[in-house]
């Protein structure tokens, strides 16, 4: 009972922490002026040409951090914020997302991957629980119960791959802003502290992902 309890916590808590830490950190690092005075439009556009991503386009997105890359259209999506202010968090959002660009043109393995996985993923992980909680229902269905878990599996992998892609965009995020002199001096670890917190939501998302997956492997086996 004790580690089911501390199981319930963690799977509650860390994705708590991670959305807290992420909102706290870029609401106080928004209010930061970069010294360049770029806004996230205009870094993401400087980055881009630089990096020989003329026909990647810059847009507007609505919505709190709604940035994202569209790989589909090849355009860098920027929230409101992001998009008009020239704010030190700004700049790193707009980096990271354009760090995706850069994968995106040069092939990298791990978001070919990750591409590849979406639709799969999509439909496993939502056809997995229905096959889960029949498994778990009724014992003597316990061969579903492995199907659902190798459906969600599916699902597990994706939220594993995703963490290097993500990683790897904030890399080349600070390579960039830096190269190019967007942000200066102290400027570099507030924009680290950005990408940082932004990277805890989905290393947060993997970590309960997994979890899940032990507990089910482990009720199966039991069974079995």
């Amino acid at each position: 009972m004790g580690s089911y309890l501390i199981y319930l916590a963690i799977i509650i808590i860390l994705p708590l922490y991670a959305q807290f830490k992420v909102k706290s950190t870029y609401n106080k690092y928004s209010k930061i002026r970069s010294t360049s005075g770029m806004t996230g439009a205009q870094a993401a556009r400087l980055i881009l040409d630089q990096n020989g991503l003329q026909n990647v386009k810059v847009v507007e997105s609505k919505g709190f951090l709604s940035d994202h890359y569209n790989p589909a259209t090849k355009t860098v999506a920027l929230s409101t914020h992001n998009y008009h202010e020239a704010s030190v968090a700004g700049t790193a959002v707009a980096a990271h997302e354009v760090g995706h660009a850069i994968q995106d043109q040069e092939a990298y393995s791990f978001l070919r991957l990750r591409h590849r996985l979406v639709p799969v993923a999509s439909l496993t992980s939502n056809a997995s629980w229905v096959f889960i909680m029949i498994g778990l229902f009724f014992q003597s269905m316990n061969s579903l119960l492995g199907v659902g878990i190798a459906l969600l599996a599916v699902g597990v992998l994706f939220q594993i791959v995703t963490l290097p892609v993500e990683f790897n965009a904030s890399s080349r995020a600070m390579d960039q802003i830096v190269t190019l002199g967007i942000i200066r001096n102290e400027e570099e670890g507030h924009a680290k502290k950005v990408l940082n917190a932004a990277a805890m939501t989905y290393v947060a998302a993997a970590a309960v992902a997994v979890l899940e997956l032990v507990r089910l492997l482990l009720i199966f086996t039991n069974r079995d």
